[in-house]
């Protein structure tokens, strides 16, 4: 196994979590600022109030997302064991 054929198999990890990753996180992060808003808008400082959305719109993301993101990772494991030799030998 080359040094190329390893950090291009790392940078390919790399990019599909993030890929996977990036709408769940945008959407906790979309959410999380609604939440600030309202919060600085109205003086409520309840720390609960910070997550249980952010944990229902994430779920609910999985649950949108999911067949998506889980076809991305079978697609990115499926490539890598077709290309198996390529990187073994």
């Amino acid at each position: 196994m080359t040094s190329e054929a390893i950090i291009t198999l790392a940078e390919r990890g790399v990019w599909t979590v993030l890929i996977i990753s990036a709408p769940l996180l945008l959407l906790a992060l979309v959410i999380g600022l609604i939440v600030s808003i309202f919060q600085a808008t109205t003086q409520i400082q309840e720390q609960t109030l910070a997550f249980i959305p952010k944990i229902v719109a994430v779920f609910l993301g999985i649950v949108f997302f999911g067949p998506w993101m889980l076809g991305r990772m079978i697609s990115f494991t499926l490539d890598i064991f077709n290309n198996l030799t390529e990187f073994v030998g």
